[in-house]
């Protein structure tokens, strides 16, 4: 059935205009997720009014944000100026990935850093080192309570991936599956609740799996899972069957990933396998979300979203041979490498 011509993109000036006005529309949903607009939703439509004053907020300038955020499809609006949740707004209350991940990259201490992007641009430094005298990860150490923040936006901001992962490879040959620098075991637990054979061992940071615990008992894989904690610069641990880099490669400088593979490297038997789920960017004019990831990697922890050949130029350096790339159902790919 021909339902006419195709809609026309809009003119040039207005899709710059758009594009300019994706900053503002961050600030506007960053600023309902601070207030805690969704909580106070949650039991029921209410009006301003009614919540301002729980909310610490100017009532009329509250019904401004609010009737914008419906505008969004974030709320939505009846009559007397009553607004409830839509299911995006349901996503924006307190404990869920999509309000941490709001909270998270809107918040000052990222776009601080992401200010820098030009700095990052003209000199190939990190913005985020620029803008506060340290890495991401150091800051992120000195402040838990956005540490957590940042575990349970990896989980909003990669949340198909782990089950996507889990069913695009066959893990159930493998007898002990190493996630390195795995977090809080997101992606180790959806791979062992569907491969019910190997064990696995999380390795990262030690003030950073003492998060697991819960997540892993939550997905009922705490029992086959082994903690350890240690610096991936420094070593990983051996006797691994697979090793897994979930979102690692990307965040560090190519020496430093270097660093990371080498080790990987030395852990490793000859018949082990490395799988490295990043997004593997398409060349070309083709759109992909990594490309724009790529620019928040520039100014942040400094690293690099890659493509298939890049990839494999790196591990080749790292002492691995390129075997394959596997698509998932997500915007992940699975890049897998063998000893050479």
């Amino acid at each position: 059935m021909n339902n006419g011509p195709d809609p026309q993109p809009p003119p040039p000036a207005a899709q710059l205009v758009q594009f300019a006005m994706g900053g503002i529309v961050s600030k506007i949903i960053y600023v309902a997720a601070k207030l805690g607009i969704a909580d106070q939703l949650a039991t029921g439509p209410r009006t301003p009014a009614q919540i301002s004053s729980a909310i610490g907020a100017h009532t009329q300038s509250l019904y401004r944000l609010m009737r914008t955020l419906a505008g969004f499809g974030v709320l939505y609006e009846g009559e007397g100026q009553t607004f409830g949740l839509t299911p995006v707004g349901e996503a924006l209350q307190t404990g869920t990935p999509g309000r941490a991940t709001v909270l998270t990259l809107c918040g000052p201490l990222f776009t601080q850093g992401f200010d820098e992007l030009e700095h990052s641009v003209r000199t190939g430094e990190t913005g985020f080192i620029k803008a506060t005298g340290m890495n991401v990860f150091e800051a992120l150490a000195q402040r838990p309570d956005e540490a957590a923040l940042f575990s349970d936006t990896m989980v909003g901001f990669h949340g198909a991936e782990p089950p996507a992962v889990a069913e695009s490879y066959d893990f159930s040959r493998a007898g002990t599956i190493v996630d390195v620098g795995g977090a809080t075991g997101n992606m180790l637990a959806a791979i062992l609740a569907r491969h019910p054979q190997p064990h696995g061992v999380l390795f990262d940071m030690p003030h950073v799996v003492t998060g697991a615990p819960g997540l892993l008992e939550q997905h009922g894989v705490a029992s086959r899972v082994s903690l350890a904690s240690g610096n991936f610069f420094e070593a990983v641990p051996s006797g691994g069957d697979v090793y897994i880099l979930s979102h690692v490669i990307h965040d560090w400088s190519e020496a430093q990933c270097l660093a990371i593979l080498g080790n990987v490297r030395k852990a490793m038997s000859p018949s082990s396998k490395l799988l490295i789920v990043e997004f593997v960017l398409p060349t070309g004019n083709t759109p992909h979300p990594g490309k724009v990831l790529d620019m928040v990697m520039m100014a942040l922890p400094g690293g690099t979203e890659r493509t298939e050949a890049e990839y494999s130029a790196l591990l080749a350096k790292a002492g691995f041979r390129l075997d394959r790339v596997i698509p998932t159902a997500s915007a992940a790919s699975i890049v897998e490498a063998l000893p050479a």
